[in-house]
């Protein structure tokens, strides 16, 4: 679909085609302190990242092709008002007054708000740097899953109840009621640098993290 489009897109006569695809192509998680990089290899795991891989690629011939301008961006989660999947759990459970064993895990990961996209998206569509190439993008302020509920939770107007539990206790657990992948969404690092899109375009993200996890609470 993605490549169809890209293709009347070029014989219509538009310069340039921003692409959004997803930081899963370099892969599921990233080593402490070793965020992903744009210039890093293609890793995808799953059959979705896999196609925003052939997209990628499928994209640059085209441009290649037809003289057209190829932009793409990979973002990590994106949050904001309407949040739907494992973020709009999080908003739920964060309303009860229920201790949760998340005070042992000092992941780190990066996310962007539907904010801070949209401003990357409209500063890439004429910024002359922005030719042929690929952004990476975050809100630039990586947290651990138990920060980003304390933080949600305070957002929301209410107080995250967080407990110490070790951390190979609830891996075996989740394990054993066949929920790892669980496991590996609450306590998994996955960062991203986003040095070369600040540099590259003078950006950087205007929005807060404050005000863009006040927003998912907005109905």
């Amino acid at each position: 679909g993605t490549l169809n489009l890209a293709k009347k897109a070029a014989i219509a006569g538009v310069k340039r085609f921003i692409f959004i695809s997803t930081v899963k192509v370099l892969g599921e998680k990233t080593e402490p302190g070793q965020a992903f990089k744009n210039s890093d290899s293609f890793n995808p795991q799953d059959p979705y990242s896999i196609s925003k891989v052939e997209a990628e690629v499928g994209l640059k011939l085209i441009g290649e092709a037809h003289d057209m301008e190829i932009v793409i961006i990979r973002p990590p989660l994106v949050y904001g008002k309407g949040v739907k999947g494992n973020f709009a759990s999080l908003l739920k459970l964060a309303i009860f007054p229920i201790p949760l064993p998340f005070g042992s895990i000092q992941n780190k990961r990066s996310l962007v708000s539907v904010e801070n996209l949209v401003d990357l998206i409209v500063v890439c569509l004429d910024h002359p740097n922005a030719r042929n190439q690929t952004f990476l993008v975050s809100d630039d302020d990586d947290m651990s899953t138990s920060e980003l509920f304390s933080r949600l939770a305070k957002a929301g107007g209410y107080k995250a109840y967080l407990f110490k539990f070790p951390l190979t206790i609830l891996n075996t657990s989740l394990r054993l009621l066949g929920k790892l992948s669980i496991y590996e969404r609450l306590c998994g690092s996955m960062q991203v640098n986003i040095e070369h899109t600040k540099s590259q375009l003078s950006w950087k993200p205007p929005f807060k993290v404050k005000d863009s996890l006040s927003s998912c609470w907005l109905l």
